[in-house]
């Protein structure tokens, strides 16, 4: 009966692990840096946050120790003037791709390496859950910075078409090409302690056929800035977590019309989804071991021994 009750809290903590598990956060990571002299870390670079933190946490530490509250709020009081502050949110990286270096991500990874050891200040946030639920992390992080600055208004805020940004009175830009032409035109017309925050969110329609997509986007986006000679700071943070959009709807249409009267086409599975999900899965595999569990010590009780033996017969 004891060894019994023991193998019963075994498969019982496996189960109870298997759970805890499956529900762990996704997590992505974020990585800003600066290319100016930053004043409020007392010269601080290459910062590792080891924590798990949440999008909101992600909003506070680029406002808080990253500077963006000054830079970005017009009563802001920036210790150098910086022209432009760029978000880029990515969709190929997650945490684990920093240690293992996996081969798709690998110009990516430079490129974010290099920048992290050599700006003035350099920020890295590698365990960023994906908390955001029914919004995407451009449009979360952006009304998180305008509801910052409160009643001192925001600067200039441009973002690209590939956004998904709620508020349409920003500027939009066409593309990368449009970036140069929009850098060119702002260094031109410089105004001092006045900073753009230009939005960018890389275009996964055709993500499967490309390579190191965003590593070259992002080099091209960092060369424009550098070329004018602007003083920038760059937030990049990964939001590989959201259903990828397929062409022409393909996915949400065939959902939509196999349904028998419904035609509801949200696919997202939100943050209770998740934990429901993680519970079911987990309540399966314990009726799986429950099972194997009663269906051993059947046969354990099945077996007969005799109770008495034959004596062997003399040759």
């Amino acid at each position: 009966m004891g060894r019994v009750l023991i193998v019963s809290l075994v498969l019982l903590f496996a189960a109870v692990h298997i759970v805890c598990v499956s529900s762990f956060p996704k997590t992505a990571p974020a990585f800003l840096w600066t290319r100016y002299r930053h004043g409020s870390n007392n010269g601080l670079k290459e910062v590792v946050d080891y924590r798990t933190l949440t999008s909101k946490d992600l909003a506070q530490s680029v406002l808080s120790e990253g500077g963006w509250s000054d830079i970005l709020c017009s009563s802001g009081r920036q210790s150098e003037p910086v022209d432009i502050a760029l978000l880029f949110v990515g969709k190929e990286l997650h945490s684990a791709d920093i240690s293992k270096k996996r081969h798709g991500v690998r110009k990516l990874l430079e490129l974010l390496e290099a920048s992290f050891t050599g700006s003035n200040f350099s920020l890295a946030l590698p365990f960023v859950a994906a908390d955001h639920n029914k919004q995407t992390l451009e449009n979360f992080l952006v009304s998180s910075f305008t509801d910052h600055c409160g009643n001192s208004r925001p600067n200039d805020i441009t973002f690209f078409q590939s956004c998904a940004l709620e508020n349409k009175a920003f500027k939009r830009l066409a593309g990368p090409s449009a970036f140069n032409d929009f850098v060119k035109t702002r260094m031109n017309s410089r105004q001092n302690e006045h900073t753009d925050l230009i939005v960018f969110c890389d275009d996964v329609a055709d993500y499967s056929e490309k390579s190191d997509t965003e590593g070259a986007i992002l080099s091209e986006l960092i060369s424009s800035m550098e070329d004018t000679g602007a003083a920038y700071t760059i937030l990049y943070a990964s939001d590989p977590y959201i259903p990828l959009k397929f062409p022409y709807g393909t996915l949400e249409r065939f959902l939509a019309e196999s349904g028998t009267g419904n035609t509801s086409t949200n696919t997202t599975c939100d943050g209770v989804c998740q934990i429901k999900s993680s519970l079911l899965e987990g309540v399966f595999v314990g009726i799986v071991l429950l099972i194997i569990l009663l269906s051993g010590l059947c046969c354990m009780m099945g077996i007969e021994t005799p109770t008495r033996f034959e004596t062997p017969q003399e040759s």
